[in-house]
């Protein structure tokens, strides 16, 4: 076990362009009110893509912000910007789309901060590497990597930065006890999955988008395991198995060495992402002065 207080717990926030407003008001509160948040955690990333991206993939993105706003923001606050590239259906003619290149290229050196690119097709990814070798690479859990094997192949190889599993390997403690340090610095743990543990059909919900930001598919995946058509609930997260919560990370995956947690939300409202920041960041007793600062600034469209 190592020292907990070696490590800080470094999250990975959903919404770069989604959420721009809510990150607007937000940022100042974190930097300004150092001590309304837990000084074991800090804010390593945020991630997403704006709207009609062709590399797109993962959720459905609905993020129209300014990119030079959201590049003057991170820049700001020395926050890492991930652009959400996985889709997993990309060929040899999609790499030509002007859009992703230009916010590759606008954000592969935007400042002190590397920036990076999350993505799921190993074409985009030897793409990028050579194109653009200044933005570090993240293996989406859009990959569906259940299988532990699988997941320590990928952690592997050498142009991913970090690597996300599956939630489903969340728990899996004598495996990833295993786990050489600079092994372990590379997971990035998914913490809030609301899908239901048993589900067989996760690859085929994620697929689903990708065709349609290539614009192959018109209908939406209907989720077939229980409770997959009733919508993110916050409340129900808490109690899926693979849940990784605030004393999860102090107690048990920052002592283990693990320091990478990515917070999902990028297709939700800013109120539900809110409610994320306050419950991993926020101490308790000053979640009512952050969510009051919140909801009292007219800029933020809390839905």
């Amino acid at each position: 076990m190592q020292n907990p207080s070696l490590f800080l717990a470094h999250y990975h926030l959903p919404g770069l362009f989604e959420f721009y407003e809510l990150y607007k008001v937000f940022l100042p509160l974190y930097r300004e009110h150092r001590e309304y948040f837990y000084d074991w955690c800090d804010i390593a990333s945020i991630y997403g893509a704006p709207t009609d991206c062709l590399w797109g993939g993962g959720r459905a993105a609905f993020g129209d912000a300014d990119i030079d706003d959201v590049i003057a923001l991170m820049k700001d606050y020395e926050i890492s910007s991930r652009l959400t590239f996985s889709n997993s259906l990309l060929l040899e003619k999609h790499l030509l789309d002007k859009k992703c290149n230009r916010l590759c290229k606008k954000f592969e050196h935007s400042g002190e901060v590397t920036n990076g690119v999350i993505v799921h097709s190993d074409l985009l990814a030897d793409y990028l590497q050579e194109k653009y070798p200044d933005l570090y690479l993240v293996s989406s859990t859009t990959k569906v990597l259940t299988d532990f094997d699988d997941f320590l192949f990928e952690l592997n190889k050498p142009k991913f930065s970090y690597v996300v599993p599956d939630f489903r390997l969340n728990k899996s403690f004598d495996c990833l006890a295993g786990l050489t340090q600079v092994q372990k610095d590379k997971v990035e743990f998914l913490c809030n999955e609301c899908c239901n543990f048993a589900c067989e059909e996760r690859a085929l919900c994620y697929e689903n988008v990708s065709r349609k930001n290539l614009g192959l598919e018109e209908t939406e995946h209907s989720c077939k395991a229980p409770g997959g058509r009733d919508g993110y609930k916050f409340s129900l997260a808490m109690k899926n198995p693979g849940f990784i919560g605030i004393e999860d990370i102090k107690n048990t995956y920052l002592p283990m060495g693990f320091s990478n947690f990515k917070i999902e939300g990028r297709g939700l409202g800013s109120a539900i992402v809110l409610e994320f920041l306050l419950c991993y960041l926020t101490k308790p007793e000053f979640q009512l002065q952050v969510r009051e600062e919140i909801y009292l600034d007219c800029m933020v469209d809390l839905f």
